[in-house]
């Protein structure tokens, strides 16, 4: 019996956790007591991807070592095989005994390696996910432990979007092109997302279900209308959330006892949870006095004011946090844009006494801080000296947060930077009272060039532009700064030319130098251009291009019909040149927002038998004058999402004819003559130097609607209007075309294209008795509320939801500011650099326009390098 039981011992020993193999090993005996062995030598079998060396190592066993068998050593090597688990299989076996000395061979066999992974049942983007989540690489050792934290991970991933039955299954099959690969199929099965069936909150008197519902902006019941555009699943980690947010909400009514006793989740069977809700109220609190320690600087009662809350307001935790720290004029950054950079402020709760709370603000002030280095980073293409002249935090200077905050619009300004990549380090240094400024920057493409068609006036128009937004004059001779242009110095640089072939012509030249002889920010714009519009022939197809909206086609004045000659009837041609020179100053007062810009322009217009103005032979000269007065503190220029513009400008002309002795009542006359000949004697004396006075305005707020500041709703106006020096002298050109996407098609010279959305172009512009476009004043209002779906530096996009109203009138006498055209549409705005901003809106014009049925309704609007 006692020889049954040692072969049983030998037989586990050899077989099983120590996996010793002796045969051909007679004088290795276990049926007494360990006999001790040195170890003469250890080779290593099965496995070619590591070191021999490093493997011996793993087992803790050595040359020289002396062990007992049977003995714990070979079963601990055993064991620290496994744990590494890169192994699927582990032998130690004994080759032979000699002298008190033992040969080991170490049979390892090596986990699969990782050939690929298969995805079923995901999309693409959630593929990348996951794959980056699990985090397996090809080549790596396929594992348990791998495969069973893969499957928890994928798992929870899903659950945190709502998931909650997720099932996920993963098959491992050989790769039988690689030997001892495998392929590993990951099947995942989301099932139907957790959604919340009912909400119910318990012991709320206060606020009522419907509020709290609200306050819950991610936990919501479906089948509810008030909740249509609202999530309604099931995520514990936004759920969590939301019972803080409704906390917060009675914080904010005073209630700073409220707590929630218990919630409860009760899973369905329908794949929905009913939620429950606890709360207990408690009591509401009001402020008693309030007391400033510790501040030397500013008085208490100063500082009262600027805090805004008073003794006997509700207590709200809430507007006490951001009127002390986080609006822009918080009583924190009143310290901070002093240089207070190191000075703290704690309100504590030193009485409380039946429903009211005593509080005393204590302040340490600590040392101003003074800006030691500026240091900026990432502008590899744009000049430093272009950066720091825009920078309003210098050496030197005490810190200012506000400053601060004003550099990074202006850098955002500057076009020449992704904005939404613009971050500032503060870096303080208490001991010697300074703090260093690094402005971490993201070069972004902001040349841009245009090559495209379009169909506008009536004729379709080839236009090839070339705008260099970060130009460099200086480098124009230096050879090696040619990449492929000279640029670094934020000047702009502006080439275009459109043609219709026959038809139409312009070309255009501009140059705008922001900076002025490098000290102030004075720009400089210089802009030159020229066109040429020629008759159209009536077989060619095309329509009047001064008669888009429909009311052309019928006579005009003296009886002459308003259809376009053939080429071979009449020989016809508006030519028009011009040179401007303008001059930009920012001004301090009334605040450093305001700029102011003033201009001189000097134009021809060379007509020849143009019956669309009221002129239709002769030389006009236009020499004008423009003073713009604006305001601009918008934070983004591409996406907006707080701020406001504003300007208004005066456009005027020398009141020509009171220094000039004609009789221009007559003239006038004249000029509406049937004779041909007398008509146009007329009107060349009469326009051949144009006067008016043209005065503009326009403004546009900006006010982001959720935290994140993605939902964005912009309000904006405009207005303007071309008034006369003399009635008898009304200027033919200047004036307001209204309606459509805001653009002609081409530059046509002579009057202002304000868009419409929801009509075609032009047909909102009244005409005059003689059958001709005569808009001298307008207004028009626009509501956009803007969401961004990407805001990457290669390219940005938002969609848009617009209400508008304008309309157009002849006279003043005629203005009505409450007869507007009504419109509504989406649309879509996507700006790439180097083509500059594009987009598409469809409109839906609901008033009827006189004489033009076609002209609202259903329009779709292309929009190119402009924003309404």
């Amino acid at each position: 019996m006692l020889k049954q039981i040692k072969l049983i011992y030998i037989s586990i020993l050899l077989f099983t956790a120590f996996n010793i193999q002796a045969q051909n090993v007679p004088n290795i005996s276990y049926s007494g007591a360990p006999r001790t062995y040195e170890i003469a030598d250890i080779n290593v079998e099965g496995i070619q991807n590591y070191d021999p060396k490093i493997l011996v190592n793993l087992s803790g066993l050595a040359v020289g070592q002396k062990l007992n068998i049977p003995g714990e050593e070979i079963s601990e090597a055993i064991r620290k095989y496994w744990e590494h688990g890169l192994f699927s299989d582990v032998k130690i076996l004994a080759d032979k005994t000699e002298k008190g000395k033992i040969w080991l061979t170490i049979k390892l066999r090596e986990r699969p390696r990782l050939s690929d992974i298969n995805y079923y049942g995901l999309k693409k983007s959630e593929m990348e996910t996951v794959a980056e989540k699990v985090a397996m690489m090809k080549g790596n050792q396929v594992t348990p432990f791998l495969i069973t934290r893969s499957e928890k991970y994928i798992a929870d991933y899903f659950v945190a979007k709502g998931f909650y039955n997720t099932e996920v299954r993963i098959v491992q099959k050989d790769d039988t092109a690689k030997v001892n690969h495998v392929y590993l199929d990951i099947t995942v099965d989301k099932k139907e997302k957790v959604k919340v069936r009912t909400l119910e909150f318990i012991g709320n008197e206060v606020i009522s279900d419907s509020k709290l519902n609200r306050a819950m902006k991610k936990t919501n019941e479906k089948g509810k209308i008030l909740n249509f555009f609202r999530t309604k699943k099931f995520i514990d980690e936004q759920y969590q959330e939301d019972l803080i947010a409704v906390i917060d909400k009675y914080n904010e009514l005073g209630y700073r006892d409220m707590v929630i006793e218990y919630d409860s989740i009760t899973r369905n069977d329908d794949n929905t949870v009913d939620v429950k809700v606890k709360v207990e109220e408690g009591n509401k609190y009001y402020l008693g006095d309030i007391s400033w320690i510790g501040n030397s600087i500013y008085p208490g009662d100063y500082l009262s004011a600027v805090l805004r809350l008073q003794k006997g307001d509700v207590f709200n935790q809430k507007l006490l946090d951001e009127r002390l720290f986080q609006d822009d004029d918080a009583v924190h950054n009143l310290y901070m844009n002093n240089g207070y950079l190191f000075s703290n402020i704690q309100p504590i709760e030193v009485r409380v006494y039946g429903d009211t709370i005593d509080l005393e603000m204590r302040i340490y002030e600590g040392k101003q801080a003074t800006i030691n280095n500026i240091v900026i980073n990432g502008n590899t293409k744009t000049h430093e000296h272009v950066v720091r002249r825009e920078i309003r935090t210098k050496p030197g200077q005490l810190f200012s947060k506000s400053e601060l905050i004003r550099t990074i619009r202006e850098l955002s300004q500057l076009g020449h930077f992704n904005p939404e990549n613009i971050n500032p380090e503060v870096n303080p240094n208490p001991e010697d009272g300074t703090v260093d400024l690094v402005y971490n920057l993201e070069e972004k493409a902001n040349d841009q060039i245009e090559l495209s068609g379009g169909w506008g006036a009536g004729m379709f128009v080839g236009s090839l532009g070339l705008r260099f937004t970060n130009f460099s004059v200086r480098n124009f001779f230096n050879k090696e700064a040619w990449r492929p242009l000279p640029t670094g110095d934020g000047q702009t640089l502006s080439l275009r030319a459109q043609t219709n072939g026959k038809f139409f012509q312009s070309y255009s030249i501009s140059f705008t130098e922001p900076w002025l002889g490098g000290k102030k920010p004075n720009s400089l714009s210089v802009s030159a251009y020229h066109s040429i519009q020629s008759g159209v022939s009536s077989s060619s197809g095309y329509n009047n291009p001064y008669y888009n909206s429909g009311l052309g086609g019928g006579y005009g004045y003296g009886g002459y019909p308003n259809y376009i000659y053939d080429q071979s009837e009449i020989d016809q041609h508006m030519k028009t040149t011009g040179v401007s020179v303008g001059f930009g100053k920012r001004l301090s007062w009334p605040d450093d927002w305001f700029s102011v810009y003033t201009e001189a322009s000097y134009q021809v217009y060379d007509l020849k038998n143009w019956q669309y103005f009221i002129m239709e032979n002769g030389i006009s000269q236009n020499l004008h004058f423009k003073v713009m007065l604006s305001r601009n503190s918008i934070d983004n220029p591409l996406y907006t999402r707080r701020g406001s513009t504003f300007n208004i400008g005066v456009e005027f002309t020398p009141p020509w004819s009171m220094f000039v002795d004609k009789d221009y009542e007559k003239l006038n006359a004249d000029a509406t003559s049937s004779d041909y000949d007398t008509r146009s004697a007329a009107q060349e004396d009469l326009y051949q130097l144009i006067e008016y006075h043209k005065w503009t305005t326009q403004g546009s707020i900006f006010t982001p609607l959720d935290k994140a500041e993605k939902l964005v709703i912009m309000a904006k106006y405009e207005m303007g209007f071309l008034g006369y020096y003399n009635k008898n002298v009304r200027s033919p050109f200047e004036k307001f075309t209204l309606g459509g996407d805001g653009m002609s098609g081409f530059n046509m010279y002579g009057s202002q294209v304000v868009g419409l959305r929801g009509y075609s172009n032009n047909s909102l512009t009244p005409y005059n008795q003689f059958g001709q476009q005569d808009g001298n004043i307008y207004n028009k209002m626009t509501f956009e509320m803007r969401y961004p779906l990407t805001l990457q530096p290669s390219a940005q996009v938002y969609a848009l939801a617009f209400l508008e109203a304008g309309n157009a009138w002849s006279e003043f006498d005629q203005y009505s500011p409450f007869d507007l055209k009504r419109s509504a549409g989406v649309g879509v705005r996507i700006f790439l650099p180097i083509f500059g901003l594009m987009g598409i809106d469809w409109g839906y014009g609901f008033d009827d326009v006189y004489g033009n049925p076609n002209a609202n309704g259903s329009q779709f609007h292309f929009v190119i390098g402009q924003q309404f």
